[in-house]
């Protein structure tokens, strides 16, 4: 098993930046690809960005691509999500994920997840 809690979700105008973070507990964190997912009301949970177990490879949504960055401290047990350039379209419930299947751009890639924390950036 493997615990994840989610922080750094709120409210910020369009243009603006926010930081998520994800503490992990449990299984060893560093095993484990650790993804970024969100869901606005009424759609399907999308992918956004991912990162290898060690690092060294990240993976973006065109969406995000170039305004969003994905990192990891394997040390602290955290995965972060440095979103920037912000618009009203990356309004959604953002969660984390960690897994060891696929190529990590699935919801079936991932083993487990967190329970999200809200963004909401206003026009």
């Amino acid at each position: 098993q493997v615990q994840l809690v989610e922080s750094g979700g709120g409210l910020v105008q369009a243009g603006g930046s926010l930081r998520l973070s994800c503490a992990a507990s449990g299984r060893s964190f560093s095993n484990y690809r650790m993804g970024w997912f969100r869901q606005a009301p009424g759609k399907e949970r999308e992918f956004v960005a991912a990162i290898s177990w060690s690092g060294d490879s990240t993976y973006y949504a065109d969406s995000v691509k170039g305004r969003f960055t994905i990192s990891r401290d394997n040390a602290k047990n955290t995965v972060s999500l440095q979103m920037n350039s912000l618009k009203p379209e990356d309004t959604a419930v953002y969660l984390c994920a960690a897994g060891d299947r696929g190529r990590g751009y699935s919801i079936y890639d991932y083993r487990w997840w967190g329970q999200g924390t809200q963004v909401t950036v206003s026009s």
